[in-house]
């Protein structure tokens, strides 16, 4: 199995046509608010990471009311997950210094920065997927236009989305073709430096290809939806209560609320 194939990279249009109450959410709504958690929880210091547990509760809202399937957002987490891993790897080696201790054992302010790092990729990247599978990406790209994003970044990023599936697909082509010829022997890093070449070649030319029969069709760069969304007092509800939730977990630590509110009650 590819890594195409395990992802599932065309799932993400077929989740977006779904009609759930998550889904039926203006999609300038959903955008706002996803764009303030992204926010707020970057903003962060370093060594937080008790505060950060409460925002767990936007993207697995989001996931609920829109019933994506947790084990698929996991895997295109988990595809991510290296970049995020290499940035935060060395800070154990580089700050030292105890900050806490579980048990008789001296956790160091790099460990609890990673720890951070990766949670908070987590959470990022977890509700900007959800937005998407949510959302669709036309959806998501008219909503960006409306709310004032350059029409020209909006149809690069919907153009980048649409043809990955084109790329990938043709990769894979490429792959199978070349160890047909290999009689099962692995493939060496040259011949993979020779296939990224020549996918980039074929790559640019669809590109233009591409581009000529959409100028040929009257394609005028403007990004249309066969289901325009207004925005209603529902939207206006859910905003504002998901920016209030946040502001309010960023001034206050709610977990050690929650946690001394609980201490209290059993004593």
């Amino acid at each position: 199995m590819g890594i195409t194939d395990w992802i599932e990279i065309g799932r993400m249009d077929e989740l977006g046509r779904m009609d759930t109450p998550a889904h039926r959410l203006d999609a300038r709504a959903k955008a706002i608010v996803t764009l303030a958690f992204i926010v707020v929880v970057m903003s962060f210091p370093r060594h937080d990471v008790s505060a950060l547990t409460p925002f767990l509760l936007y993207p697995i809202a989001l996931i609920s009311l829109g019933r994506i399937p947790v084990g698929y957002l996991a895997r295109k987490i988990l595809i991510a997950a290296p970049f995020a891993l290499f940035i935060g790897i060395f800070n154990p080696l580089l700050d030292r210094t105890p900050v806490t201790t579980i048990g008789t054992v001296a956790i160091s302010g790099g460990w609890v920065s990673f720890g951070s790092i990766m949670f908070r990729f987590f959470l990022t990247v977890g509700a900007a997927l959800a937005l998407v599978a949510c959302t669709g990406m036309n959806r998501l790209g008219a909503a960006l236009e409306r709310l004032g994003v350059p029409r020209v970044f909006v149809v690069q990023l919907l153009f980048l989305y649409r043809y990955l599936f084109v790329v990938s697909d043709q990769a894979g082509k490429m792959k199978r073709s070349a160890e047909m010829r290999s009689s099962g022997r692995p493939l060496r890093l040259r011949v993979y430096g020779s296939m990224i070449g020549h996918l980039l070649l074929r790559s640019m030319d669809r590109a233009e290809r591409v581009y000529r029969a959409m100028v040929a069709r009257g394609f005028d760069g403007e990004v249309r939806v066969l289901r325009p969304s207004s925005f209603v007092w529902s939207d206006a509800i859910f905003v504002a209560g998901c920016l209030l939730f946040f502001v309010s977990a960023r001034l206050w630590n709610l977990a050690e609320a929650f946690g001394r509110l609980l201490t209290g009650g059993a004593m």
